[in-house]
């Protein structure tokens, strides 16, 4: 992949307003499944008891779903809060000339001032088996439908989908085949403040993510310039990569000016964890990049295990916040080439989002001269 542009010094810009909402931290439940019957609807889970038919706000925990059809030797029915009322299978049959299997989630609203679901779900993104939610109020009406999860990059991942519940009993996951490509669900209902923010800061559309994810990155459309530093895109979309210097992500770009540093930022998609995607300026190897990990109490997180391996390695099963320090004696002026590819202990991956900002002298530059000795 190839990717040429040009990077001008552009007047500073004014963004917009940052709007943040905040979810709940995850309780800990039984999450094991069932073995899924071959036909007919089945059921997935048994909810936890509870004191009362009510759900007091302070007793509102957050749910973690086992979609999974491969049942262990020590599984039994899953536990979950008393507001997932129900889960259910149906079997791939035909729908809109499309064999697809439904996993039907039937919810009740907890007491308090809760009107807003997150909604994550855990799949293998298949170009052919991308999942959808669809949402359906108590008379059976469609209420609304996500559209196509994942971009079909044809690896392990997760996608989230807020979700008003405004007269909605139940959620299905609608998704092509056979339905073993989805793997779980994160369920937690949202709350809302008021959150005050510079005004002065980029604009960022943000889904809030538990675990402490990093937000989506948003690389600009044209070049932009802020206290000195160069904000450049160099490929928006996604990137296949693997560990071949012909799988690699190649991006061209031009500078008129030796910066002091710079960074260059994007997200990998199932990376394993110890394994970071490596990069090279110009011909020299700069090493691994440095992953933005979530929580380890994070779903996405997904163990493997090798023959002959004793420990396990484990792979994040959805997009991560990747960065690379490019030093200023690998740049030159002219054209710089910048190369992205996959840790060879790595499985292949893809990327997205990839911008590099350069800093240059500012005039009220923070810097201490040290005298040498």
């Amino acid at each position: 992949m190839h990717s040429n542009l040009t990077i001008y010094m552009l007047p500073r810009f004014v963004a917009l307003a940052l709007l943040i909402m905040a979810a709940s931290p995850l309780r800990a439940q039984q999450a094991l499944t069932d073995r899924l019957s071959a036909s007919g609807e089945t059921s997935l889970i048994q909810t936890a008891p509870s004191a009362s038919s009510t759900f007091q706000k302070s007793t509102v925990a957050s749910a973690w779903l086992d979609l999974r059809q491969n049942a262990a030797t020590h599984s039994k029915a899953q536990t979950a809060p008393g507001w997932v009322e129900a889960i259910s299978m149906v079997p791939a049959q035909e729908t809109d000339g499309t064999a697809k299997t439904v996993f039907r989630i039937r919810l009740a609203k907890p007491s308090g001032d809760y009107s807003v679901l997150f909604f994550r779900l855990f799949f293998d993104d298949k170009a052919d088996a991308r999942p959808e939610l669809v949402a359906w109020d108590e008379l059976g009406a469609q209420v609304l439908r996500s559209g196509a999860l994942g971009s079909g990059v044809g690896l392990a991942t997760s996608d989230s989908v807020v979700v008003p519940m405004r007269g909605i009993s139940t959620i299905d996951v609608e998704v092509p085949g056979d339905g073993k490509t989805v793997r779980g669900a994160y369920l937690d209902w949202m709350t809302s403040s008021e959150v005050v923010h510079p005004v002065n800061t980029d604009h960022r559309e943000i889904i809030p993510e538990p675990f402490s994810a990093a937000a989506p990155l948003h690389p600009p459309d044209q070049d932009t310039e802020q206290f000195g530093t160069v904000t450049a895109t160099l490929a928006a979309e996604t990137i296949n990569i693997g560990p071949d210097v012909q799988e690699a992500a190649d991006f061209q770009f031009g500078m008129e000016a030796q910066p002091l540093i710079a960074l260059l930022t994007f997200e990998v998609a199932s990376p394993r964890i110890d394994s970071p995607p490596e990069v090279y300026a110009n011909g020299q190897a700069l090493g691994p990049a440095t992953l933005t990990l979530p929580d380890l109490a994070d779903p996405g997180y997904r163990g493997e295990m090798e023959s002959l391996v004793k420990q396990m390695q484990f792979q994040y099963t959805g997009w991560v916040r990747v960065q690379k320090i490019v030093p200023a004696e690998n740049l030159k002026v002219g054209t710089n080439d910048i190369v992205v590819i996959a840790a060879a202990a790595g499985p292949k991956s893809a990327i997205r989002n990839t911008q590099i900002q350069l800093k240059y002298l500012w005039d009220k530059s923070d810097y201490l001269l040290r005298p040498g000795h």
